[in-house]
């Protein structure tokens, strides 16, 4: 039996403090944005964790069969995290088609994980338009260069794409010298359940569960019912 088949030849015993109930927030979005918080402090003090906001996005194909994928969350507040693509994507494909999404911020070296069920609602333009210029110039371009998801024989291709575009809009130093494509916009998760996950010893992980009970937002205390899950 080869190394990589050892079931316990990569065995790792978790050194979290996992979370109890006794110190989780009050909402699902405090409780988030104190933990997001802390990855970004330990990403700037550490190198373990290189991209706190590295959000695995999952959706489904019209046979059901899942995709999964990882963006970088761009937005965040009491109405779900958002990240922008291309909405002719393969994502934005299976998102129109089911609504069905779910998401994840996952920090190995913390020893934790938020997961975020629910539904997509598509990012008002005013909201696309307003992230799009703050990127930096040359990412304004790729977004024209690259029709995410479609196949393309080799690299030139796209980098050929890029120079036309690049061509067409040069960098003036100005947040409208490139515009937003008409193909390219964002999602927010509108969550029905946030699940925030404890890595512990022995295997014994926390996993607390914030379900929907009633509409508001993640900092409604009133919308939510918190649970607790077996690893």
């Amino acid at each position: 039996m080869s190394d990589m088949q050892r079931s316990d030849t990569l065995h790792l015993d978790y050194t979290g403090e996992g979370i109890s109930e006794a110190e989780v927030a009050a909402t699902p979005w405090q409780q988030a944005r104190r933990w997001v918080d802390e990855a970004v402090e330990r990403s700037q003090a550490q190198a373990d964790v290189p991209e706190p906001f590295a959000l695995s996005v999952a959706t489904v194909d019209a046979a059901g069969r899942p995709n999964v994928r990882t963006v970088l969350m761009r937005f965040f507040d009491e109405r779900g995290p958002g990240f922008v693509t291309g909405t002719e994507s393969t994502k934005g494909i299976e998102i129109a088609a089911t609504g069905g999404i779910a998401a994840a911020l996952t920090w190995p070296a913390m020893f934790r994980a938020i997961r975020f069920r629910g539904t997509a609602e598509e990012l008002s333009r005013e909201e696309v338009a307003g992230y799009f210029g703050s990127r930096p110039w040359a990412s304004r371009i790729s977004a024209w260069a690259s029709r995410q998801s479609q196949p393309i024989e080799g690299r030139a291709g796209l980098e050929e794409a890029y120079a036309r575009y690049a061509a067409q809009f040069p960098d003036r130093g100005n947040a409208d010298d490139v515009p937003v494509p008409d193909f390219w916009g964002g999602y927010r998760v509108v969550c029905d359940e946030v699940e925030f996950w404890g890595g512990r010893r022995n295997r014994l992980h926390d996993r607390l569960v914030f379900s929907r009970v009633a509409p508001g937002s993640l900092d409604d205390a009133a919308a939510w019912s918190l649970s607790r899950r077996q690893p």
